[in-house]
């Protein structure tokens, strides 16, 4: 069996999984302000799992293009009271942070995996701690590395060149590597290849068609396209503009993108539309 190995569970990926994307965010591009409050980031929790989600994932940083990075405290004050009660609802709690004070606290909290934007390369500023030794000290929990390229503000006005997956499988695999070098064992470990973070709309399309070529890594792949503006862009052109689509119309788009990525051998998506995503997902599961 396939499995991830997370801090209380062992989430089997021989079949596909999804992972609900819960925004504790004033600004996130899709649904930021919808989920700020403690009360209605957990009745989101609660309508996902409902809805078929395997995992939540919690972020209290808003990682959209041209966003600036939020100070320690007040991530803190958003993320904490909503992983308190989100470890009692019974699936794994990931959380997308960069930051290792927040790495440590979530985990001792409860949460089991951590979802870096970074790859775990970022050191706090006022405390010698940085998000690799969280990790790696942690007895069990799960990660998830993923690749971008450049940081949130500036990435899309200087996005990648070259052979973007090539660029992506070598940074993924010298990352797992270091973190399996360090004592983390390889079924706690996957990886993302970061569909929209500093790549243009033709190379997260690449990363796409050729997503099979990042399986010789050895670790399962977890990939994000909800409602990413790469979508709009080809999308809309049959509108006549991409602003047609705002991205709360980008639902068809991200489910599709959604099922041709476990198709071509994803373990776990990570969708804002979990009940149409499970639906898609059971179907390709039927004429398997």
């Amino acid at each position: 069996m396939v499995a991830w190995q997370t801090s209380r569970f062992l989430i089997d990926l021989s079949t596909p999984k999804v992972m609900g994307i819960v925004n504790i965010t004033p600004d996130s591009f899709s649904d930021g302000g919808q989920h700020q409050t403690v009360s209605a980031a957990l009745r989101h929790c609660e309508r996902l799992i409902r809805e078929g989600a395997d995992i939540l994932d919690l972020g209290g940083e808003s990682s959209r293009p041209g966003s600036s990075p939020v100070p320690l405290e007040e991530e803190l004050a958003r993320m904490l009271p909503v992983v308190r009660e989100a470890v009692k609802l019974g699936v794994p709690v990931s959380v997308d942070t960069y930051k290792p004070q927040v790495m440590r606290v979530v985990l001792d909290l409860g949460a089991d995996i951590i979802n870096d934007i970074w790859a775990l390369r970022q050191a706090g500023a006022a405390d010698p701690l940085d998000a690799f030794q969280v990790v790696a000290s942690h007895p069990s929990c799960g990660v998830c590395l993923m690749h971008m390229h450049g940081e949130p503000r500036t990435m899309q006005l200087s996005p990648m060149e070259g052979d973007v997956l090539v660029q992506v499988r070598q940074f993924l695999e010298h990352r797992a590597r270091q973190l399996r070098q360090a004592g983390v064992a390889a079924n706690r470990i996957v990886i993302d290849p970061g569909i929209g973070f500093g790549k243009t709309v033709a190379q997260n399309f690449a990363l796409l068609s050729r997503q099979r070529e990042l399986l010789v890594s050895g670790c399962p792949l977890l990939v994000g396209w909800s409602r990413k503006s790469s979508l709009a862009a080809v999308c809309g052109q049959s509108l006549g503009c991409v602003a047609a689509l705002d991205a709360k119309d980008r639902m068809v788009a991200s489910v599709t993108a959604a099922l041709l990525a476990v198709e071509r051998g994803a373990s776990i998506v990570r969708v804002h539309d979990v009940s149409e995503t499970v639906q898609a997902l059971r179907v390709l599961g039927a004429i398997r």
